[in-house]
């Protein structure tokens, strides 16, 4: 790696909208280098997704494989951002990088800040979705699924946590918690394919009805959102398990309720009606509570960003320029530290899938390569940075390891039979990689 003049980008973070934003600034001519807290690249495609869409999964690492194959990237994985970090954001200004491009996702954990919340048996979607699809260290953690598990929310989270307690927990029964009515729900048809056979019609139609009157008092039209939530019967996917699945609309959490050992027993909801406000509907709690009988409760309620990553936070997001100077499509990427943008998730926490974390991180990668052009290209030294992250007393991973990784994955699936193996804590992979746990 030779000392040549070209402009230096950092980028933090290595799931769809970094790898995407990455690409683009490497294709413009740009050096970037990509920063990963994980082992591997991919972030939430390829921990966020459940485990079975082999295809949709095999599909975006070849994406990504290619990314990474471009000579003007390097990657170092197993390597943390921030203000606690291995490198702070000043470290990465240290070294030479003329600007960041920080896609690390949301990583902070979103709760409503209700009484109980520290029972054994409560937990954020997050934790879930990481434990199942094998991301250390949430691979390793102990959870307590109890026979009747509440999830709140109404999207397509809660449809793929509902997947995996009913199709692979097999649990007695899935209360889907949901703030607003039947005509509101988020989840995609094809994702309630795999959870419909287990719905209990006659608990839908006893809801539906209970909901009536406050749905049709603000024009809604209870027998149409119920025709909707049921389009997925005809592809229904065949049951592994007797669970019940049923939804408790319009009502909010307030609290949870333990035994003396500290374990989850009951959720406590207040009742909702539904009020219009400019054109939108909204819930309005009645005052009227009672408790549900459940031993686990798991909250779908979208994410946050870090808080101790460095960038100032307000709204559970990273503040963006009021005024940039390089919005792409009217929409701000720029932080408030001069060269620092966001894309993805790290710009607009929890919103969108893949596809637009990829659009987003190419428009932020666009604003930071007008912002470059304000400046001269620099004399940029990749093996000052390597030779940095190199001293960080830890394995480093880079994209040739990863290859050998997903070569030393695939073989083992092969041998056990499987459609995909992955290694589920840090260790068993840099030990696949011969990396040690000491650098």
């Amino acid at each position: 790696m030779s000392t040549q003049n070209q402009y230096f980008v950092a980028v933090v973070g290595a799931g769809p909208a970094g790898l995407f934003g990455a690409r683009e600034l490497a294709n413009a001519g740009a050096r970037v280098v990509i920063f990963n807290r994980d082992i591997k690249p991919g972030g939430l495609a390829e921990y966020g997704i459940y485990p079975a869409k082999h295809t949709m999964k095999e599909g975006l690492r070849k994406q990504f494989r290619s990314v990474l194959d471009n000579p003007n990237i390097d990657y170092y994985g197993n390597v943390t951002v921030g203000a606690q970090g291995d490198l702070s954001l000043d470290d990465l200004k240290a070294l030479g990088f003329q600007s960041v491009l920080v896609t690390a996702g949301a990583q902070g954990t979103k709760w409503l800040g209700l009484p109980g919340e520290h029972f054994t048996g409560v937990y954020h979607a997050k934790d879930i979705v990481y434990f199942y699809n094998k991301l250390p260290p949430f691979a390793q953690q102990p959870h307590r699924f109890g026979k009747r598990c509440a999830i709140v929310g109404a999207g397509n989270v809660m449809a793929d946590i509902a997947r995996y307690l009913i199709r692979e927990e097999k649990v007695e029964e899935v209360i889907a918690v949901v703030r607003r009515g039947p005509a509101e729900v988020k989840f995609d048809k094809k994702e309630m394919e795999h959870i419909i056979a287990n719905l209990d019609l006659a608990a839908l139609d006893a809801e539906i009805a209970r909901c009536a009157p406050i749905m049709q008092a603000v024009g809604q039209d209870p027998e149409a959102a119920k025709a909707m939530i049921l389009e997925a019967l005809p592809r229904t996917e065949a049951k592994t398990s007797e669970t019940k699945f049923r939804f408790e609309f319009l009502v909010s959490p307030t609290q949870m309720f333990g035994d003396e050992d500290g374990y989850l027993t009951k959720l406590e909801v207040e009742d909702n009606s539904l009020a219009l406000k400019d054109g939108d509907t909204k819930a309005r709690g009645t005052g009227n509570k009672r408790l549900l009988d459940v031993e686990t409760v798991i909250f779908a309620i979208g994410d946050k960003v870090d808080e101790t990553f460095g960038l100032p936070v307000e709204w559970n997001e990273f503040v963006k320029s009021a005024e940039p100077k390089f919005p792409i499509d009217g929409i701000s990427f720029e932080s408030t530290i001069e060269g620092v943008f966001v894309g993805g998730w790290s710009r607009k926490a929890s919103d969108g899938l893949v596809g637009y974390a990829r659009k987003d991180g190419t428009n932020a990668s666009k604003a930071v390569w007008q912002y470059l052009q304000t400046l001269s290209p620099t004399a940029t030294n990749a093996e000052a940075v390597a030779d940095r992250v190199h001293s960080l007393g830890k394995p480093v991973v880079t994209k040739e390891d990863v290859k050998r990784l997903e070569a030393i994955e695939a073989e083992e699936a092969q041998k056990r039979g499987l459609e995909e193996f992955k290694f589920d804590n840090n260790e068993d992979m840099l030990n696949a990689m011969g990396l040690t746990m000491m650098a």
